[in-house]
């Protein structure tokens, strides 16, 4: 089987609201799937639902072939899915290097190796070392917010909206590291920047009204204009 992540018909409530009301779709090992969509339909919703943190009503979470969707969020962040959440998360009164401590779930030599890797990848974060979090430009946090969750060994690591608010320079620098780590991990990625979306991805669902409506390989939906009009607002 080559499924790493699979949802099957998954609802979420929350409070009143009934924000996911069908979302389905398989992750495949190695690949990065992006989830798209207008805002507002239900992405960074199904994010947060596969991590716990608003947990499925209805349907099913199945992580290499075990279901999650009943367990607490630190459990399913121990069993190897990092997650970037969309506001990055980081702690703005800590350091870098502290921010990184606290996200290490065990230190040994492969968390070291990886340590390395990182700062050669963002050396921004080299840089600013023993400064605050909150001190970073946004850029920054967001790679700090990226670095966090891709220090661990994580089969998965879901990403949600990391181009957001960003200068085009800062873009492209994110970009870069997300297909350098797309050779060592599996990723899911919400994105609403199509053009970075569409040179990271392998695979796309979109998600309209808290349903997946449809999916395919990223190179059929970048021929697919009417597709990209009707769901995406793509001219």
């Amino acid at each position: 089987m080559n499924d790493l992540l699979k949802l099957d018909q998954v609802e979420t409530h929350i409070g009143q609201y009934h924000i996911l009301q069908g979302i389905s779709f398989e992750v495949k090992k190695g690949e990065v799937t992006v989830l798209l969509g207008r805002n507002g339909a239900g992405k960074t919703t199904t994010l947060r639902t596969i991590m716990g943190l608003n947990p499925a009503s209805k349907g099913s979470v199945t992580f290499k072939g075990e279901q999650i969707q009943a367990l607490p969020t630190y459990t399913i962040a121990k069993k190897g899915i990092g997650y970037v959440p969309e506001d990055q998360g980081i702690f703005a009164g800590l350091t870098v290097e502290e921010n990184m401590k606290v996200a290490i779930q065990k230190e040994n030599e492969e968390t070291a190796k990886r340590m390395d890797w990182i700062l050669e990848l963002f050396p921004d974060l080299k840089k600013f070392w023993n400064k605050p979090g909150g001190y970073l430009s946004g850029g920054q946090k967001q790679m700090l917010s990226i670095a966090r969750a891709y220090v661990n060994e994580n089969e998965l690591l879901l990403i949600d909206e990391p181009s957001k608010g960003l200068a085009p320079i800062v873009v492209e620098k994110v970009m870069e590291s997300i297909l350098q780590m797309k050779n060592q991990t599996t990723i899911v990625l919400v994105e609403q920047n199509f053009m970075m979306a569409s040179t990271i991805g392998d695979h796309f669902y979109i998600i309209d009204d808290g349903r997946t409506v449809s999916s395919g390989t990223m190179k059929q939906l970048k021929e697919d204009e009417e597709m990209k009009r009707k769901y995406l607002g793509i001219a």
